[in-house]
């Protein structure tokens, strides 16, 4: 899944650029506009209720949005009555629209093959939704509309949608379902978990009811209500086909365990809720898997608890915060569980830890496997980084972590996301004949590069070339020891392992390889 196949699902429209079609058509997107956020992985819960994550961000009480008991899920092979969702909810679902102005940036333009230099910009020049320039080659501000969905949560005007949807915009209006429109005030907006919180001068709004995404299961049925292409009031239906999704935010973070659906959701339906069953709204739809910006068949929605824990942080402070653990973690592949003698590929494995991170100050390392927060098992990265990012600043965690083929309890101070951080450094002509490897220790140049001891990759054959190892990639560590010379490597192997997983630094980035010797 790449960055072009992941898009949210505002629609957005380019100064005069409006295409009004009569027929069913698709109207292309500066790539701006149809690009998703590349910048996103966690079970709610970790943090405590949203009042307490808000209270413990600002000092203050915050009392949470009511949330009115859900309906008990529908027997199962009992059909939903969509009829009556859409009657009872659907005055609740609003219509957003926005307008400001955005400066795209280089990656953009470069994306849509323009710039002042090129030969067709002269023909292009002025014509809606093309890039304009300032003297000196500088992307000019450039006008823009969107659209996108939103509900209502609180009878007083309070509003969720996607922050996306809001983005630059200067001006945003509200259309309820019987056509009244208001100015809406922005609240504040969390792109790590892509919500926002809209108010609106109005009072007496119905407002939808709240279920438990956590007791969904895979094939329950849903339905999202939104503004597809602007066309209100849309109705759609499906599936949930899958749960704890993680995907890249914005600021590249993956707090959120998306809910994953087959409903038909289009750009437009942003913002726009996911009902279960019963009526109650369980998701925000959010992105979808395209290759045309069009809908094809994988949609996401952001679990409403999640929403709603974000939501009573905006409002009590205008933004809200995010813990961090300070590791970096790469999912556990079944070589790479056997070579650290776990029988399951269950667990976020440690790749590096941030100095002075509550990582490095609970004794955290690399190589560590962490399989529980607070009792709750970890099956992938994903849902670590939910746990941890959803959680509060200076909470604490129990972590039960796989090391040196047994299990510890590590208990760790939480940072917050917002913390500046160092990428961690590891402490610190021969073969490895049985890796395939030809080896030598790092000058003293390269250990300033490199941060730490290990060894050079000269040349890379058999069982770890096939794992991935490649020339000028240095060892860091054997099995979670690290190594510096190439008779500690030969020490390791002396047990004769069947796998062995090696930490690699490449280019700055340090990676696990399982390597089969079997």
């Amino acid at each position: 899944m790449n960055k072009t196949n992941l898009k949210p699902l505002a629609w957005g429209l380019l100064g005069a650029g409006v295409a009004v079609m009569g027929t069913a058509g698709a109207l292309d997107l500066p790539a701006w506009l149809r690009h998703s956020n590349n910048t996103a992985a966690t079970a709610p819960g970790a943090g405590g209720t949203s009042a307490a994550i808000a209270a413990a961000a600002t000092g203050q009480q915050v009392a949470p949005t009511p949330v009115t008991p859900p309906l008990p899920a529908l027997p199962p092979g009992t059909a939903p009555n969509y009829r009556a969702i859409v009657q009872e909810f659907g005055p609740s679902v609003v219509h957003v629209s926005v307008a400001g102005t955005h400066k795209q940036t280089a990656e953009e333009l470069q994306e849509q093959g323009f710039g002042p230099d090129d030969p067709l910009f002269r023909f292009f020049r002025g014509m809606p939704g093309a890039p304009q320039f300032q003297h000196g080659g500088q992307a000019a501000e450039q006008p823009f509309k969107g659209l996108g969905s939103g509900f209502i949560i609180g009878s007083d005007g309070l509003i969720l949608t996607n922050a996306h949807v809001v983005k630059e915009a200067k001006d945003v209006i509200v259309k309820l379902q019987d056509r009244r429109e208001y100015v809406a005030k922005v609240l504040g907006v969390d792109a790590a978990t892509d919500i926002a919180v809209l108010k609106i001068d109005a009072k007496g709004l119905p407002v939808v009811r709240f279920g438990q995404p956590s007791k969904l299961m895979v094939g329950d049925y849903v339905l999202a209500i939104g503004a597809p292409y602007g066309l209100d009031q849309t109705a759609t239906s499906g599936i949930i086909s899958a749960k704890g999704r993680s995907l890249p935010s914005e600021n590249g973070d993956n707090f959120v365990p998306f809910l994953q659906t087959d409903a038909a959701v289009n750009p437009g339906n942003s913002g726009g809720p996911l009902f279960d069953a019963a009526g109650n709204v369980i998701g925000i739809n959010s992105q979808i898997y395209s290759r045309t910006g069009g809908f094809q068949g994988v949609s996401f929605a952001i679990p409403i608890d999640v929403a709603l824990a974000i939501k009573d942080q905006i409002v009590a402070t205008g933004h809200a915060t995010h813990a961090r653990l300070g590791v970096s973690i790469q999912p556990l592949t079944q070589d790479l569980a056997e070579s650290f003698g776990l029988e399951r590929p269950d667990g976020a494995l440690v790749a590096t830890v941030a100095p002075n991170s509550g990582a490095a100050k609970a004794g955290l390392k690399a190589g560590d496997v962490i399989t529980k927060v607070n009792g709750e098992a970890i099956q992938e990265p994903g849902q670590l980084s939910s746990r941890v990012g959803l959680a509060r600043p200076g909470e604490k965690v129990t972590l039960e972590v796989w090391r040196d083929k047994k299990y510890e309890t590590v208990v760790a101070t939480l940072g917050a996301s917002t913390d500046k951080v160092e990428i961690a450094k590891a402490e610190g002509g021969s073969s490895g004949e049985k890796l395939g490897l030809s080896l030598r220790p790092l000058n003293r140049d390269e250990r300033g590069e490199v941060g730490a001891s290990g060894l050079v990759v000269e040349n890379a054959d058999g069982a770890a070339a096939k794992a991935g190892v490649e020339p000028g990639d240095v060892v860091l560590a054997v099995n979670g020891k690290p190594v510096g010379s190439v008779d500690e490597v030969k020490a390791i192997l002396a047990s004769k392992p069947k796998r062995v997983a090696l930490l690699i630094w490449r280019d700055g980035a340090r990676i696990f390889f399982p390597v089969n010797l079997g």
